[in-house]
């Protein structure tokens, strides 16, 4: 069972996120908070798995508590939850160390997969939220950029896994397209990030668009 917090700062929109998650049998919510600083106590308390954090709060914002928690060493991983995604929050909310984002407005069938995919360790990155999130960086100054070089030294095979990654594919995804197990796909992945010292699947996608092994609009 997925163990999950909800993090919003609206009444009515928490209590909503919690009934709705809870309404599945795979996950149980293990706490709520209204700010960053109850968010950041939850989390040192109950240690859930993932976190739907909000990122317009009052005090201590859904980024800051984003980057508290992933730097405090805990497992647990955080899914933005926004209204708008905008360059600006996509690009610190990764920088903060944020596994995706998902629009409030998405429908309860997506979160439910949304919160599967980054308890098993995933990113979620829509093809659109990508792009934006590529149009934003590659405007940035180098020493702004991602840590890890520009360029991907890759094998045909793991070029193939990475462009699939980049279109916002799930491995069992990438596993239907090129008829590989999904734990081939992982091993790919994992061998990429590994070799290249990146942090998930997000900053590989930057990478692979920096590198010129995908194109926007391609």
């Amino acid at each position: 069972m997925i163990r999950v917090a909800v993090v919003d700062d609206e009444e009515l929109v928490r209590d909503g996120l919690v009934a709705i998650v809870s309404s599945c049998p795979d996950f149980r919510v293990v706490g709520s908070a209204a700010d960053g600083e109850q968010a950041l106590r939850l989390v040192a308390d109950a240690q859930p798995d993932v976190v739907l954090m909000d990122v317009r709060m009052p005090g201590t914002d859904g980024l800051e508590a984003t980057r508290r928690i992933r730097s405090s060493g805990v497992a647990t991983r955080v899914l933005i939850l926004t209204t708008v995604v905008l360059d600006e929050v996509v690009y610190e909310a990764l920088q903060a160390g944020a596994s995706g984002f998902l629009l409030k407005s998405a429908p309860r069938s997506q979160l439910y997969a949304g919160l599967r995919a980054v308890a098993a360790g995933d990113s979620l990155l829509s093809p659109s939220i990508t792009r934006r999130l590529i149009e934003a960086y590659v405007g940035l100054s180098p020493e702004r950029r991602l840590d890890g070089g520009s360029s991907l030294e890759l094998t045909a095979r793991q070029a193939e896994v990475v462009r699939l990654v980049a279109r916002g594919l799930s491995n069992n995804e990438i596993a239907d397209e090129l008829h590989l197990a999904p734990t081939t796909v992982k091993g790919y992945i994992s061998e990429v990030l590994t070799r290249h010292q990146l942090r998930d699947r997000t900053q590989l996608v930057v990478l692979a668009y920096e590198s010129g092994l995908v194109r926007a609009g391609g």
